[in-house]
Order: structure tokens, then C-alpha cells, then sequence
């Protein structure tokens, strides 16, 4: 493994023994650690580890409930409302996903929502777990902090409320989708500020209309929606299901937790699984999905083109990579990962 990277393992046991130092149960801290380390493999590093010392900050200062009673609020037989009386996002959603796919084995399909949940980190990771069990998963969630405005607006009101949708396949690598409703989510531009390097143009834009490139400016800036005015109205309707539908924050009641680390952010969210046992013989399904993906990995590209990609095969690639060659962490990370480390009397990351 290159000296300069961090075998996953390593940092998984780091971010769970900061957890439990923090307060978490063993098993919670465990979870939260191994959903973290999972989001850094895929390539998800606006998501992983860098949201270490941000979580921290925020369980200290009591703006999130670090031994929470996460409980069904209300069900039906293909549908839950979990409450997760302000525990991290991540415990709330893998809750909710467990919920999720038993029901799905049940009846086909079951949609299960959160509220009085937090950041929960990469949306695959939760979409992901219904491939597992040969089932589809899709996830939903209001953002933590509104970086949009409506079309035309500038008042920030809408967040980067991604999408997640993971189907599964025989032979070729599962077709994992993961998008934020802006053209980038803002934990790439956190990602991009720790690494020093600009924002590509179309990110980003001030509140004049100008490109903004500078990541250290991103509280300036304005995302751009995909598409315009279609990934607007995405983003309204991702917050409507994730948030409004559960009574989570959405609109002006977001809470932006990189600001706040007091106030709770009722965090919105939704995870969708369907069973395609329930539309045929699984295998079959499988088998069609994989003779689809290889049409449309053979088909004529245009000049200049030398690849045709399908939705999360950078993600299984890096994953791949990433598990054999060991993470890579900026070195300003790791300095506040050693500031953390001293502060919650643990083992810094490799000398555990």
C-alpha cells in the first residue's frame, strides 16, 4: 500500500472510536463509522471522513442526540414514519432502510420516512442496501443547509436534495445513481476547499450572476440546479417527499448545521425499496438488466468519445481501488483529524 494512504480499516476504527468517545453506544458508533468509511471508498469524500470534525462539533455542542430513541411513529403494512429524536442521520436511515426492505419482502414494495433525523451522509449508501437483499432502492432527503433558490429568485430556500437509486444486476456491477438536484452537491465544494483547488465554472454563481471558482467565496455563491429549471422543480418535489410528507424541515425551516450546531435540524428523508420477486423471477429480472447495460456500453459513441458509462461504475471502480490501495486524505484533513484525535484523548488515525 503507497505511504501516503490510509488502509479503510484504519479509519473506520478511528471515526468509531471518536464516536464513543463523543457518546455514542458501541454499536452506534460502530454503524455510523462503517457508513462513513463506505462513502470515503466509493469516492464520496464530501461525505466521508471530512464530515468527522463537523459532527463532532455539533454532538458537543448538543445539536444532536448521541443516545437517541429512534422509533416507528406510524405504520402500515408497506409503510413506516420513523422518528429519530435527533439522532445522527445515519443510524435513522439505516433503521430505516432495515424497515424498509422486510416490508418490501412482504409486500412487494414499502416506503418508509424520516423525521427529527440529521445528515446521513451519501445517498447510495442507503439505496445500496436494498442490493443486498436483490431489491431495488431508492432514497430521498432534504439537505442540511439551502444553497438554491427557486428559479429566478435569489433567496436561498431549496437545498441540494439528492436522489439515490441503486437496481441490481446479474454479472455486470449494480446501476447506482447518485445526484444531488444541483449541478454540484455542496459537499463537493467543502471537498474541493480542503484540497485547495477551484470550482469548475457552472457550480457556482454570486448573486450578480457571475461565476464563482473560488471555493474559500462558496458562502457567496448560489448553486446552479441541473438543467435549469427542471432540476428546480426536482428539488422541490424531493423536498416535498422527503420533508413536508414526514412534517421534517423544508423551505425556510432548514437549518444550516455547518452554521447552527445547537438547534436541531430536523432532518427529512425517504427510502423507497421494491422487490422485483413481486413482478417475476428475480434472476430473470437480473439477467435482462445486464443485457441492457452491455447494449448500451456497445453502442456507437460519438467522435471523441473512448467510453460509455453506466450510473455508479466510477463509484465500483473507486471502490475497488480504494479497498486494495487505501484512502487518500489531504493533509489538511489529517491535521484536524490529529486536533480531533488530542481533543477526545484517542489514538491518532494509524496509531491505534
Amino acid at each position: 500500500m503507497p505511504a501516503d494512504r490510509v488502509p479503510a480499516a484504519q479509519v473506520c476504527r478511528f471515526i468509531a472510536a471518536a464516536m464513543e468517545r463523543l457518546g455514542l453506544p458501541a454499536e452506534d458508533a460502530h454503524t455510523v463509522a462503517r457508513l462513513m468509511t463506505a462513502a470515503e471508498v466509493q469516492g464520496s469524500d464530501g461525505h466521508g471522513v471530512i464530515r468527522l470534525v463537523p459532527y463532532a462539533r455539533r454532538i458537543r455542542a448538543g445539536g444532536v442526540n448521541a443516545r437517541p430513541h429512534i422509533r416507528i411513529a406510524k405504520e402500515k403494512a408497506a409503510m413506516a414514519l420513523i422518528d429519530g429524536d435527533n439522532g445522527m442521520g445515519h443510524l435513522v436511515m439505516h433503521k430505516a432502510a432495515q424497515i424498509a426492505i422486510a416490508k418490501a419482502r412482504q409486500c412487494g414494495v414499502a416506503w418508509v420516512g424520516a423525521r427529527a433525523s440529521n445528515h446521513a451522509g451519501a445517498a447510495s449508501l442507503y439505496a445500496r442496501m436494498a442490493l443486498e437483499h436483490d431489491m431495488l432502492g431508492l432514497y430521498f432527503a432534504v439537505g442540511n443547509a439551502n444553497h438554491l433558490p427557486p428559479w429566478g429568485g435569489l433567496d436561498l430556500l431549496l437545498s441540494t436534495n439528492p436522489i439515490a437509486v441503486a437496481v441490481p444486476a446479474g454479472e455486470e456491477p449494480p446501476v447506482v445513481l447518485d445526484m444531488a438536484t444541483s449541478v454540484a452537491a455542496y459537499g463537493k465544494v467543502r471537498a474541493r476547499a480542503q484540497r485547495g483547488e477551484a470550482l469548475p465554472e457552472g457550480w457556482m454563481v454570486d448573486r450578480r450572476g457571475e461565476p464563482l471558482t473560488d471555493p474559500r467565496r462558496a458562502a457567496e455563491g448560489l448553486l446552479l440546479p441541473i438543467g435549469g429549471y427542471k432540476g428546480y422543480g426536482l428539488a422541490l418535489v424531493i423536498g416535498l417527499l422527503a420533508g413536508t410528507l414526514n412534517r421534517a424541515a423544508m423551505g425556510s425551516e432548514v437549518v444550516d448545521f455547518s452554521r447552527d450546531d445547537t438547534t436541531p435540524t430536523n432532518t427529512g428523508q425517504a427510502i423507497l425499496v421494491i422487490d422485483p420477486d413481486a413482478f417475476g423471477e428475480v434472476d430473470a429480472f437480473k439477467a435482462r438488466v445486464d443485457r441492457l447495460l452491455r447494449e448500451l456500453r456497445a453502442s456507437e459513441r460519438m467522435p471523441g468519445v473512448e467510453r460509455i458509462r453506466i450510473p455508479g461504475e466510477q463509484s465500483h471502480e473507486k471502490r475497488l481501488a480504494n479497498e486494495r490501495d487505501g484512502l487518500a486524505l489531504p493533509p489538511a484533513l489529517r491535521e484536524q483529524l490529529d486536533v480531533l484525535a488530542r481533543e477526545l484523548a484517542i489514538p491518532a488515525l494509524g496509531e491505534d
